[in-house]
């Protein structure tokens, strides 16, 4: 049983987060970085992988074009949706089902590799998505996450998001899973070998400047677009002016454009 009380309850609003917005069109210009993460992990054809919280397919979908044997799951059905029709229109055998990453609807040992690009960090009991993980993948197989850090952009945008639309209580704070030695706990000994890596996301650059870009989290990104909208006019007018100081922080580009540093931890953990 979870230790966080009023479980059910949060996970229904935070699935209700992430259905809400439009998280195909916010995937845009995070997919080439996806991309590129995807690739470094040499995944090879014939391989079976399954993309936990696979949002818009944006790894999900490149690798079934190289060949790989997919399976994407995701809490929110609008992202199930469109990355079916995503498949659908290239001709992909690609698989995508509703799902959760605390009690994934797989069989012990299915996968070859597990792979998740900021999404199971999201799920309240991380406990239980470790446990997940680790259960689905075949021994000797690859455990592959990319968690957002506390210390780097988005870590400080969730700070910034919490301190206008206080998050749930007793829920662990998602870039917790950004943290070697939380990281290390949650695996333990289940491992035969972890390396983690504190990256840099790549290309996340949009061809707007700032204010723009905080105005495109609202209109499409869920969890930002709910926190809004339960705001009066003074709340709103905090969290805008305190997500553009955090994106203006972190932004390298200096012509009007938006690109973003943001810290990563990459997960490679093989199945004991």
């Amino acid at each position: 049983m979870s230790t966080i009380p009023n479980i059910d309850v949060i996970k229904t609003k935070m699935k209700g987060a992430w259905n809400a917005g439009d998280y195909g069109t916010f995937a845009t210009y995070m997919e080439p970085g996806a991309i590129e993460i995807l690739e470094s992990w040499n995944i090879l054809p014939g391989q079976t992988l399954l993309d936990v919280a696979c949002g818009a397919g944006q790894i999900s979908i490149p690798a079934s074009r190289a060949g790989v044997k997919v399976v994407g799951v995701d809490i929110a059905p609008n992202s199930i949706e469109f990355s079916r029709r995503r498949a659908e229109e290239e001709g992909l055998d690609a698989k995508f089902q509703e799902g959760d990453a605390e009690s994934l609807p797989f069989e012990d040992n299915s996968f070859d590799v597990i792979a998740t690009v900021v999404g199971a960090m999201f799920a309240p009991d991380p406990d239980k998505v470790a446990s997940e993980l680790l259960r689905v993948c075949k021994p000797g197989g690859r455990i592959l996450m990319v968690n957002w850090t506390p210390q780097g952009m988005v870590g400080h945008m969730f700070r910034e998001i919490g301190r206008n639309v206080p998050p749930p209580p007793n829920v662990p704070p998602p870039p917790l899973w950004g943290d070697e030695e939380t990281v290390k706990d949650r695996f333990g000994d289940r491992v035969s070998s972890l390396a983690l890596t504190k990256k840099n996301y790549p290309l996340w650059t949009y061809p707007f400047g700032v204010p723009e870009v905080v105005q495109f989290f609202f209109d499409n990104y869920g969890p930002t677009e709910r926190g809004y909208e339960s705001l009066d006019d003074e709340g709103r007018k905090s969290l805008r002016e305190g997500l553009e100081r955090v994106f203006s922080e972190y932004n390298t580009s200096t012509d009007g454009t938006t690109d973003f540093a943001a810290e990563y931890l990459e997960v490679e953990a093989i199945k004991a």
